[in-house]
This record gives structure tokens, C-alpha cells and sequence, in this order.
């Protein structure tokens, strides 16, 4: 019994020990979870927080990102617009080039012009100083004929109290005074030619408003005959002769159009009076 007895208490402080060690490991055990699960809750909340860090770091990348999006729209917007004032400045210096050209043509058309009125200008001062010399010269016959004239009329006026021979000589000299001017006028009238004389057109001077024509004196032509121009088989206008000389006259335009429509070379034909 003693012995039962014994034996129990062994058993039972063996399973006290047996239990306290149980106690003991479960409580390293639960110390070592509990250790780690602090371990774990900390690593927890470092990757949560590492996950807030990042989270900003996101957000701003976004913020970030929209920015450069908004600023490369803006960016695109100003190429565009630059794009349209390039294509607008193109437009324009196309534009200035043509004008140029035109500029260019227009100022070598007028140094032409220059050179053609500069040879016009010289063949007309040819043709005044062909004019004054001949001008200088049909006075020069006014004054020859003038001095005759004023001859005439003093033989006319010298007294008849000479003898027959005189008076017979007067008479000589009074047939020839009376003769020779109509002798001399059927002359002129006989060599004149019609009206339909025609002629051509040397020069136009637009800004006196007369031309020039290779008729004259010599063609019987006298100041007032009215010439009607041609140009080719056209009627253009009329001109009337305000001067004459030996081989050429001037003429002013009856109508003032006419100084635009004449040209050198055109025909001229005398009309009727």
C-alpha cells in the first residue's frame, strides 16, 4: 500500500515536472511567437509606411507626369503656331519676291523707255535745229525779198520827165514789174499740187499738243490746211498746220485724245477746203 502510495507521488511529481517543463516550453514558445510577431508587426508597419513613401512618390510622379503633359501640350499648341506663321511669313516673302520682280521688270521696262525717249529727244532737238536753219533761212529770203520789193516801188514812184527812151525803158521796166509777179504766180499756182497731198508723221510732242510733218513749203502747203492721220487704214483725228517751213510743218491736235492715238509714221492727207 506504502508502496502504491509511493509510486503515485512519483508519478504525480513526474507529471508535475513533466507538466512545468510542457509550461515552460510553451512559454519559450509563446514568447518566441510573441517575439516575432512583434518582429513581423514592425516589419508590417516599415512596409506600410515604405508603402506611404512610395504612394507619394506615386502621387507626385503623377502630379509630375501632368505637368510635363500639360506643359508639352503648350509646348505643341506654340510649334503649331509657329508652324503658322512660318507657313505666313513664307506666304509674304513669296509675295515680295513677286512684287520685286515685278519692281524689276517694271524699272527695266522703264529704263527702256528712257532710252527710247532719250533717242526720241535727240532726234527731235536734230529736228528743231533743222527747223531753226531752215527758219533762219526763209527769213533770210524775207528780208532778199522785202529789199526787191522796196526796189520795185521806188522805180514805180521815180518821175516821167525823161525822154522817149526813158519812158520806153519804164515801160520795159513796169512790163516786167507787171509781168514777171504773174508769170511767177501762174508758176506757183501750176506746181501746186491737190488737196489729197499726203505725208507722214516725223514727231509727237504730247506735252505742246503738236506733231511734226515732212510737208512744207516746198510741197505748197500754208498754215490753216487741216490734215486728217491715219493710222494704217483708220481715221484717227485731224491736225491743223500752225507753221511752215521749206520741207517739214507743225501741226496742232484739233482734238485733244488725238495726242494719245498719233504715232510717228502715221499718214497724213490735206483736206479739202
Amino acid at each position: 500500500m506504502a508502496g502504491a502510495n509511493k509510486s503515485s507521488v512519483i508519478i504525480s511529481i513526474v507529471l508535475i515536472l513533466f507538466s512545468l517543463s510542457l509550461a515552460g516550453v510553451g512559454f519559450y514558445l509563446y514568447q518566441k511567437e510573441h517575439a516575432a510577431s512583434l518582429t513581423l508587426k514592425q516589419e508590417l508597419g516599415a512596409i506600410q509606411e515604405k508603402e506611404k513613401i512610395l504612394q507619394a512618390k506615386l502621387d507626385e510622379s503623377k502630379n509630375t507626369v501632368s505637368t510635363l503633359e500639360a506643359k508639352a501640350q503648350d509646348s505643341l499648341a506654340q510649334i503649331s503656331a509657329l508652324n503658322s506663321q512660318l507657313e505666313e511669313e513664307k506666304n509674304r516673302n513669296t509675295v515680295k519676291t513677286a512684287e520685286i520682280e515685278q519692281l524689276t521688270a517694271e524699272l527695266e521696262g522703264q529704263k527702256e523707255s528712257q532710252a527710247a525717249l532719250g533717242k526720241k529727244i535727240e532726234q527731235a532737238e536734230k529736228d528743231a535745229e533743222t527747223m531753226h536753219a531752215q527758219l533762219k533761212e526763209l527769213e533770210s529770203k524775207k528780208t532778199e525779198l522785202d529789199t526787191k520789193i522796196k526796189d520795185l516801188e521806188g522805180q514805180l514812184k521815180s518821175p516821167q520827165s525823161q525822154g522817149k527812151q526813158q519812158g520806153q525803158a519804164e515801160g520795159v521796166e513796169l512790163g516786167k514789174i507787171v509781168v514777171n509777179p504773174e508769170t511767177a504766180i501762174e508758176k506757183e499756182k501750176a506746181k501746186a499740187p491737190g488737196p489729197g497731198l499726203e505725208g507722214k508723221v516725223l514727231v509727237v510732242n504730247k506735252d505742246y499738243n503738236f506733231a511734226v510733218i515732212n510737208v512744207g513749203n516746198k510741197d505748197a502747203v500754208e498754215v490753216g490746211d487741216i490734215f486728217s492721220v491715219y493710222n494704217g487704214s483708220k481715221n484717227i483725228g485731224m491736225i491743223k498746220v500752225d507753221r511752215v517751213h521749206d520741207s517739214m510743218s507743225a501741226a496742232s491736235f484739233i482734238s485733244s485724245e488725238l495726242k494719245d492715238k498719233v504715232k510717228e509714221g502715221d499718214k497724213v492727207v490735206r483736206k479739202t477746203k
